[in-house]
């Protein structure tokens, strides 16, 4: 059976990218999805092949870093007044750097997009689920969430951030009936970024050893469906041969 409402998928990005799948995903269960996003032109691409496919898109350019960007999304989600069944706040900004030759401007963008973002997004985000008492937010991670491993110290740091910020809502906002989960993707993701910036690496990987964007959207789906008796707040996900 189709489901009815809305999705929001912030940090969508290339139609070969975690964000876009993900929105096709919830799109194809019958959810209307709104996609945000900084670059114009890929999130029209991605809608419209959600539309191409029988789906409805909303795509919303924003920098979800700036609290003004946020408050004009939710405006455009409130029009449509739907029950926002599920969202996603998939923001991933990397970049390595020598803790010695970090600057404070690279710490505090990765802060700004790793962590910042998610609590601006959370805050309208939140307010409006616990009116519902329903939804599943997702939060995108990292192994960096778990352990920091140079030269990705900035990196972790924002991303551990974003793990605890996770489970400071769970623990406000689960007993009012919102769902929200922090996934560890625990590996290299088989997209347009990663083939472009490292395709020698891709091809090392071999058959699944790199995270399939599928994969992974159907296991967000089924968190998502999950009795609210049983609900899963952290997972990792990894291929099977990926060490750890």
């Amino acid at each position: 059976m189709a489901a009815s409402g809305s999705a929001i998928v912030v940090g969508v990005g290339p139609e070969r990218g975690l964000g876009a799948a993900l929105a096709r995903r919830f799109a194809e269960n019958g959810l209307h999805v709104f996609i945000a996003g900084r670059n114009e032109n890929k999130l029209n691409a991605v809608a419209n092949g959600i539309r191409q496919a029988g789906g409805n898109a909303t795509p919303v350019v924003a920098d979800i870093t700036a609290e003004k960007d946020v408050n004009r999304l939710f405006d455009t989600i409130r029009a449509r007044d739907d029950k926002i069944q599920i969202a996603a706040y998939n923001v991933d900004s990397n970049l390595p750097s020598p803790f010695l030759e970090t600057s404070v401007e690279t710490f505090t963008t990765l802060w700004q997009q790793n962590c910042l973002g998610a609590f601006l997004f959370a805050k309208p985000l939140m307010a409006i689920m616990q009116v519902q008492k329903q939804g599943t937010v997702f939060f995108t991670g990292a192994t960096g969430s778990l352990r920091a491993k140079p030269p990705f110290t900035a990196f972790a740091a924002a991303k551990a951030g974003l793990r605890a910020l996770a489970q400071g809502l769970a623990r406000e906002f689960s007993p009012q009936g919102v769902h929200v989960v922090h996934t560890v993707i625990d590996g290299v993701i088989d997209g347009e970024r990663a083939r472009q910036q490292f395709p020698e690496y891709v091809k090392t990987k071999g058959d699944d050893g790199l995270l399939q964007l599928e994969a992974i959207t159907q296991t967000y789906w089924a968190i998502h469906q999950q009795p609210r008796s049983a609900w899963t707040h952290e997972l990792d996900l990894r291929p099977y041969k990926e060490p750890f």
